[in-house]
Parts: C-alpha cells; sequence; structure tokens
C-alpha cells in the first residue's frame, strides 16, 4: 500500500459555476492536506477558477460542455496521454461529461462525481448515462435522489457526495453602497445561475412583473441569455442581467430576498450561500433543495410563475416574517458540511481505493 497520499487527477468538462467551484475548493483542501492534485479541463476554467493558484497542477483538456465526437476523440486522446504520463492513484471526474471521457481514457480506480440530472430525453444521452454509471468504481452523488437513478443505470459502488458552497469573503462594501452602485433604492431580488434551460430564469421575469417598485437582479452568463433578455423585454419586466460577477457577497447583502427558479438542483450553491449569508430564500422544491434547506427557505412548485410571485411577495411585505426566515435558514445552514469536510470524504474514499489497488497488484503471499 502507497505510504503518501494519494496522487489525485481530477477532471471536468466546460465550466463555469457550481462544478468548477467545487472542483477548486477540492484541489485547495486536498493540496493543503498533503495529496499532490493535477486538474485536467478546459483551458477557459483554469482562467476562472484559478487552480494552479491553489496549488494544483493544471493541464489543458477540451471536453466540450455538450457531446461532439471529434471535439471529444481528441479531449480523450489529451486525457489519456496525460494520465499514462502522470500515473494517478485515482482519477475523480466531475459531471457526465467528464466521466465519460475519464471512462474511455481507461485509468482506474475511477470515481466520478454526478452533479446534475440529465434532463434531456435523448436515447444516445441516456446511453451514454448508462455508461458513465457502470464504468466507476465508486459513483458519488451530489444529492440524495440521484442515488438510486446511477442503481437503477448499473452503478456499483454509489454514495452520497456532499457539496459545500466555498465560503464567501466578508462583503467589501456595505449594503447601501452596493445598492447605491446598482441604481436601486426600492427592493432587490437577487439570483446567481447560470443562464440555463435548467434554472427557470424565464420563470423568476415572468413572476416579476408582479412585484411592484422591485428590481430583480440576475449575476451569471450562459448560453440562454439572448432569449431571456428578449423575454424581459416583451415582458417590461424589471429584471436586470449583471453576468459573472465575483461580488456575491455584496449582492446577498444588499438584496431582500434571494430567489432559486430551477428545474432541478442537486446541493444548490446559491442557495447554500443565501441560508449561509442570513437572507430570505425563496426556491423551487425540486431534487435535493428540500432536504438541504428544511423549513428554512419558502418552497414552490417548479414551473409556476405565480407561485414565486406570491412567495416573494409576501416577504417583501412583511419583514418580520423575512428576518424569521432567514434566522431559521442560517441555523439550518449551520449544520451543513463545509469545504474541509467535504474534502477529507473525498480524501477517505481516495484512500480506499489506492489501498485496494495496491492489493490486487502486490505479490500473493507464500503459503504457510
Amino acid at each position: 500500500m502507497n505510504s503518501g497520499r494519494p496522487r489525485v487527477a481530477l477532471v471536468l468538462a466546460s465550466s463555469t459555476g457550481g462544478v468548477g467551484r467545487h472542483v477548486r475548493s477540492l484541489a485547495q483542501h486536498l493540496v493543503a492536506s498533503g495529496h499532490r492534485v493535477d486538474v485536467h479541463g478546459p483551458a477557459a476554467t483554469e482562467d476562472l477558477f484559478a487552480f494552479r493558484s491553489v496549488g494544483a497542477g493544471f493541464a489543458p483538456v477540451e471536453i466540450p460542455a455538450r457531446p461532439h465526437p471529434l471535439k471529444d476523440a481528441t479531449a480523450l486522446a489529451t486525457l489519456r496521454r496525460r494520465l499514462r504520463a502522470d500515473r494517478p492513484d485515482v482519477v475523480h471526474a466531475h459531471g457526465l461529461r467528464a466521466g465519460l471521457v475519464a471512462a474511455a481514457a481507461g485509468r482506474r480506480p475511477l470515481v466520478v462525481t454526478w452533479h446534475n440530472l440529465l434532463m434531456a430525453r435523448n436515447p444516445v444521452l441516456r446511453g451514454l448515462e448508462r455508461v458513465v454509471a457502470r464504468s466507476a468504481d465508486v459513483t458519488l452523488t451530489a444529492s440524495d435522489d440521484l442515488i438510486g437513478r446511477v442503481l437503477r443505470l448499473g452503478g456499483r459502488d454509489v454514495r452520497p457526495g456532499p457539496v459545500a458552497a466555498p465560503a464567501l469573503e466578508a462583503p467589501a462594501k456595505t449594503r447601501a453602497e452596493t445598492r447605491a452602485a446598482l441604481g436601486v433604492d426600492g427592493p432587490l431580488v437577487l439570483t446567481v445561475s447560470r443562464l440555463h434551460q435548467q434554472k427557470r430564469l424565464d420563470v423568476l421575469i415572468d413572476a416579476s412583473v408582479r412585484w411592484a417598485g422591485a428590481t430583480v437582479v440576475v449575476a451569471g452568463s450562459g448560453p440562454e441569455e439572448a432569449a431571456l433578455r428578449q423575454r424581459v423585454a416583451e415582458r417590461a419586466a424589471p429584471v436586470r442581467f449583471l453576468g459573472h460577477r465575483s461580488d456575491v457577497a455584496e449582492l446577498l447583502a444588499a438584496c431582500d430576498v434571494a430567489v432559486v427558479t430551477s428545474d432541478w438542483e442537486a446541493r444548490q450553491l446559491f442557495a447554500q450561500e443565501a441560508l449561509r449569508a442570513g437572507r430570505p430564500l425563496v426556491a423551487t422544491a425540486v431534487g435535493g433543495v428540500p432536504g438541504l434547506v428544511s423549513d428554512g427557505a419558502r418552497l414552490v412548485p417548479a414551473g409556476d410563475p405565480g407561485a414565486v410571485a406570491d412567495a416573494v411577495s409576501a416577504l417583501l411585505a412583511d419583514p418580520d416574517a423575512a428576518r424569521a426566515l432567514a434566522a431559521r435558514g442560517a441555523e439550518i445552514a449551520a449544520g451543513w458540511p463545509d469545504e474541509a469536510t467535504v474534502a477529507a470524504h473525498a480524501a477517505a474514499v481516495y484512500a480506499e481505493l489506492a489501498g485496494s489497488a495496491d492489493a490486487e497488484h502486490a505479490p500473493a503471499e507464500a503459503p504457510s
């Protein structure tokens, strides 16, 4: 068995949000605990998440967000070459796209974390999902509802794999300063989200027209931006798109209500940030969200603009209720695992698998 910490390869596909932040957090804490860590992902992820700055190695592997035969083949060849050269003790892929390429690269043992539910009904994608489930030596799932899905697809060893939102730094500006910079003097509703269909920001836009005098700000980028901007214009909705922001702590301190309108989420990172910051949250009751927030948020059905509008309106109209909800949310958040605990959980899985791999290749003892 290895006497030192396992050398770990972390693999991710194109990411601008939660997956990339989680991989950076893992890399940082694993390096701090003595692991040698190499991150393999698109060059843009290094630009955004700065894996090298926390002591990890980084090798560009251009795994696109969506299947693409030529790009996938190139990514596979690149990753296979890198893994053969580096010889990591464990490969840990994050998400189905990275999991598929890592499985094809053939380096074992392989851990795959499922961060999302595949929403598309494309039979080809469903088939690829099954390949990933059956290829992993250990599957970690970011929400409990994914455990059953991976098992049904043929997963062998499927376990919960908590994902903690990276801790936000204390706000550098006051609430008043941030609101002044945004040009807001009335109620402020906030969401931080990738602009993607799964996030159902169309529901937020449709709900927002019922909040008299309020401003809704959306921090994030993504492929749906043009369509969402058009919807805002058509409905004359009070919604502004801020793009990618590094001042989420300031935005949370400045807002009156935080909102999540997704069709599905696991351990939703913005929901975690909102509750930890002591902000009242309205969120859809989907995936792992109810188990995450319990009674620390107002839960509403997915795809229902009226329910979102009513829940937010009620909190804006009743500051005492909003404060009580925020306090309960902060109490719930205090019991969540932090980043160091999540990394320690992953490290224990690596040690288990690296030990098993060593044992398989050790010479058999002579019979007595």
